[in-house]
């Protein structure tokens, strides 16, 4: 007996034999999951979407149009990927050269955000609940809360789990305007006040 699945297809949606997807998922026109791909509950791919062999997607992951995910990247829980932003997975690729056992793994860290047309360099984490302003090339690691801009990229600030700019107050404290929580900003390292 055929099971019926617990995610929704586009009717051209290229799903390999292998590919593992979480229930409640969509996936829309002309994307593509390969053998071994891994998405959580709830993920979202938007049209012409890419998910290699190897890469872990969490609950809750929205990609958006034209975004390709290689292999080597895993992105946690609630993270957002904006429409044709670029994950690379070798530092310096060229054609003649062989170079598939040495993709270097990238983490996107739960709750964060990728903005439209951004450039993650692979091996660069992203912490949770930071921020890469559209059009960004990241090529360092991310603090968690870090709001980032530029290229090459930038830090130009701290955001809250709600997407707000944090304006921390001479006792390093501030709290997000939306949700009202507060976040403390200590020796360079931002966290949340429970």
């Amino acid at each position: 007996m055929k099971q019926t699945p617990t995610y929704f297809a586009h009717e051209t949606a290229v799903i390999d034999e292998g590919a593992q997807i979480g229930a409640g998922s969509s996936i829309w026109h002309f994307s593509h999951l390969m053998s071994g791909a891994v998405l959580g509950e709830g993920c979202k791919l938007g049209q012409n979407v890419f998910v290699a062999s190897g890469v872990i997607l969490g609950r809750n992951v929205k990609v958006q149009n034209n975004v390709s995910i290689y292999e080597g990247v895993i992105c946690e829980d609630d993270v957002f990927l904006g429409p044709s932003m670029v994950f690379t997975n070798v530092i310096n690729p060229r054609s003649a050269v062989v170079r598939q056992g040495q993709y270097q793994q990238t983490r996107v860290g739960k709750g964060a955000t990728i903005g439209a047309n951004a450039t993650i360099v692979c091996g660069n984490d992203i912490g949770p609940y930071a921020f890469i302003g559209a059009g960004a090339v990241v090529t360092k690691r991310v603090p968690a809360y870090a709001l980032l801009a530029g290229n090459p990229a930038r830090q130009i600030g701290w955001m809250s789990e709600y997407g707000h700019r944090l304006a921390f107050d001479e006792n390093g404290r501030a709290a997000c305007p939306e949700s009202g929580e507060w976040y403390e900003l200590k020796k360079g390292v931002v966290g949340k006040i429970e």
